[in-house]
């Protein structure tokens, strides 16, 4: 592939509310270190900086992040900031709220509904933002979002968020969500090896739907796989392309709703991700590849 001419908008866009942002963003969790959270080594701090200002060079303008994406010395909303701030008007930054880590980086007790704002605050605090364009509840478990999301809804009409989306949750929980203020978004676990019902529920009512881990598979907050299916090594040579790209490609081939995310803390990986959203797969390839989802499911 001819990575280096392919930008963003090679996969189409779609609207988070009122904010249209290209199909293909960044997500920010990889930014801070070599896995997520403490489970690597922390980041270069000028090396992630210089990841997010190729991002936005390739037209990236849909960045995800959270105030708990931190290892021992980089905060991924810190170095948002420093990098993106003043931010451009086109540059979406989503962020999420609901689980707590200390400073430590030992996950403290999920968040109760009178605690949302003071993480939100703390979201606009580190990004410099007087308000944030769309926050996600992540559901820590909890059987009812209704309290919860009502929180946020309530801070959504004081100005202090834009839209709302909601994460790790069940088709019941978006109902739930809907009732209570307009959802934007969902943001699930999905890919090869992971289906989700909320996929399709998604498209047939024109919500985003952005999977997390699709690109990781099995090896989640520790980095991305590299136990790939035989089609999808098979596919990645015919398209001289790595295995990586072919699961961001067929991510996108999931639906004009499905947004792509895939994290790096390197500026050559995210050449490649970006780079994914100029493969065009074929009826044939696709088949083969939703075999081995439906085997997943």
């Amino acid at each position: 592939m001819t990575s280096e001419t392919i930008t963003a908008d090679a996969a189409g866009t779609w609207k988070l509310g009122d904010l249209t942002v290209n199909r293909l963003g960044l997500g920010a969790m990889r930014l801070t270190g070599s896995a997520a959270f403490h489970h690597g080594e922390p980041s270069d701090r000028a090396t992630a900086i210089a990841v997010l200002h190729k991002a936005r060079e390739l037209g990236v303008d849909h960045i995800d992040t959270a105030a708990f994406y931190f290892s021992s010395l980089r905060s991924a909303n810190e170095l948002i900031n420093t990098a993106l701030a003043p931010y451009p008007d086109d540059l979406v930054v989503v962020t999420k709220v609901g689980p707590f880590r200390d400073y430590s980086g030992e996950w403290g007790t999920s968040a109760r509904p009178e605690d949302l704002r003071g993480h939100v605050e703390e979201n606009l605090r580190q990004l410099g933002r007087d308000h944030l364009d769309v926050v996600y509840l992540r559901r820590m478990r909890q059987d009812s979002i209704a309290e919860h999301f009502g929180a946020l809804a309530e801070l959504r009409e004081a100005g202090l968020i834009r839209h709302l989306g909601i994460s790790g949750v069940e088709p019941r929980h978006l109902a739930e969500a809907q009732a209570i203020a307009p959802v934007v978004s969902v943001q699930n676990r999905y890919a090869l090896d992971h289906p989700d019902e909320l996929l399709r529920i998604c498209g047939e009512q024109g919500i985003a739907y952005v999977p997390f881990y699709a690109v990781a598979g099995t090896a989640g907050a520790h980095g991305a796989t590299t136990d790939h299916e035989d089609e999808v090594l098979a596919i990645a040579k015919a398209h001289d392309a790595s295995p990586a790209q072919i699961r961001i490609a067929w991510t996108l081939h999931q639906g004009p709703h499905v947004l792509a995310i895939p994290g790096t803390g390197n500026p050559g990986h995210l050449v490649e991700n970006v780079a994914a959203a100029g493969i065009r797969l074929t009826d044939d390839e696709l088949a083969r590849l939703d075999s081995a989802h439906t085997k997943a499911g």
